[in-house]
């Protein structure tokens, strides 16, 4: 199967789209699929090209994907949160000539690539576009994903047809059925939202309900006015509607889901004691379509982000290389038919992280129970190193957020003499509460080991994040050393 082929599952006098206001069947989805195939045909657009989408969420991307894919090009999602600055070396190293967008972008330096509107592709009747060659095949690539990594430049990671039908079928564990009316409110550029939120929703003959732009209040009504049966989200957005909601705006959803980065307990418990439902958790990342571990619908296990997918292979291995026992700390390696071809225009950093046998090396640690629940412990480059011990932040950070006033935190690694490195603990705090930092240091002494204690305590304004609701670590450091002068 292709990625343009999953929409046929759907029955078409079903719902697939609902898009402020507008309900779009299963068959007006696919006739506006084509009519975008043939537009983008007559631009030029063919198979192996590399197309850029900058667009918030709506029917008009959807459309937009499906219609390049069709054609056998390579989408290029781009984070419209980006600079131009960003985004132009995204479309440079892509070799994008075809830029499709919601609003026209002003860019600095001259680009090669042309602008489209493409609000207006549905407006003009174009000749029919041809059909892919009989050759074109499940293996050939769909889209580049560019990861954020945590030095340089952001690499492409190409998926194929293949790394996304796959990836989409392994979230059967969601149990979304064709009456499920899933919230759409990640951006779609993020491969998370594409795979877990829009194609899972497709390929269910479900109906993807699409937010344009979060904002908690208006998801909240979403969620009651359209009676929304499933939630996919981050962390940071739960933490939001938690407080915002109440118990009765949720009684349609049936299923929470979050991903984007680690789960807090805190998050969880408040969201437990107010909804009375369980949040389920997943682990991926781009390289790997994303998802690589996630959880059963109604066998939840907090702390956990899940389970062994269908037809793929994990191994937590240690730092040469040998699995580790069951309970003990590894890297996570995964192999199946999720995992990336490779990293685009760059063989070195595939080399890096795909072995010869196969084997994707994602840099996170975890480990597994004997029931064979998955846990991340932290990324192997955030691990920090003091005076010969090992310090994984998360299980400090999971601490912090448990002392009263603490509204986010981040513990990060600085170089220290006597050392090496010591941890350093940036939080924000709650509206109106107050923290002393001496008490929250004894806090942590009575619950952690005192090699795992930060040396550092920064109280911050606000804690920055991602795009996509993570905490922006990297700025945080970049910040630090900035003011010690370093």
């Amino acid at each position: 199967m292709l990625v343009h082929e999953i929409i046929n599952n759907g029955r078409e006098e079903d719902i697939a789209i609902v898009d402020e206001g507008r309900q779009i069947t299963y068959r007006a989805l696919k006739q506006g699929i084509k009519k975008y195939r043939n537009h983008l045909y007559e631009l030029g657009i063919r198979q192996g090209d590399c197309v850029g989408i900058f667009s918030r969420n709506s029917a008009e991307f959807i459309y937009t994907y499906f219609a390049a894919a069709s054609l056998g090009a390579i989408n290029v999602p781009i984070n419209f949160q980006l600079s131009t600055r960003e985004a132009a070396y995204i479309l440079q190293n892509a070799g994008v000539e075809h830029l499709l967008t919601y609003e026209p972008l002003t860019f600095d330096e001259p680009i090669n690539a042309t602008q489209h509107d493409i609000a207006t592709f549905g407006d003009k009747i174009c000749a029919e576009a041809p059909e892919l060659p009989a050759d074109f095949d499940e293996n050939n690539p769909c889209v580049i994903i560019y990861t954020s990594g945590t030095t340089g430049n952001p690499k492409g990671a190409i998926l194929s047809h293949k790394n996304l039908v796959c990836n989409t079928r392994q979230c059967e564990v969601f149990k979304c059925h064709s009456k499920c009316r899933v919230l759409c409110v990640l951006p779609m550029y993020h491969c998370f939202e594409w795979t877990c939120a829009v194609l899972n929703t497709f390929y269910r003959g479900a109906a993807a309900h699409v937010m344009r732009v979060f904002k908690p209040k208006d998801m909240v009504d979403m969620v009651r006015e359209q009676e929304i049966t499933d939630i996919i989200a981050v962390p940071s957005i739960f933490k939001l509607v938690t407080g915002l909601a109440k118990p009765e705006d949720f009684k349609s959803v049936r299923f929470f889901m979050s991903g984007g980065t680690t789960l807090p307990d805190k998050i969880v418990d408040e969201f437990k004691a107010k909804f009375g439902a369980p949040i389920a958790e997943g682990y991926g990342l781009s390289e790997a379509s994303p998802a690589v571990f996630l959880t059963t619908h109604g066998k939840e296990r907090q702390g956990s982000c899940g389970q062994l997918l269908a037809d793929e292979e994990v191994r937590l291995v240690d730092e040469d290389g040998k699995e580790v026992a069951q309970g003990e700390v590894g890297e996570v390696l995964v192999r199946g038919g999720q995992v990336m071809l490779g990293y685009w225009d760059n063989p070195q950093a595939t080399k890096e992280a795909l072995d010869a046998e196969g084997w994707l090396h994602t840099g996170d640690v975890g480990k597994v129970d004997a029931d064979g629940y998955y846990y991340i412990v932290n990324r192997i480059k955030e691990m920090i190193i003091s005076m010969g011990e090992n310090i994984y932040p998360r299980e400090v950070e999971e601490v912090v957020y448990k002392f009263k006033g603490i509204k986010d935190a981040a513990v990060i690694g600085v170089d220290d003499k006597l050392r090496g490195q010591v941890g350093a603990c940036f939080f924000e705090i709650q509206d109106g509460a107050t923290v002393d930092t001496r008490e929250l240091k004894k806090f942590l002494q009575k619950n952690l080991a005192l090699y795992k204690i930060p040396r550092e305590f920064h109280q911050l304004k606000e804690i920055p994040r991602t795009s996509t609701g993570k905490i922006a670590k990297r700025k945080i450091l970049e910040d630090y050393l900035a003011r010690k002068g370093l």
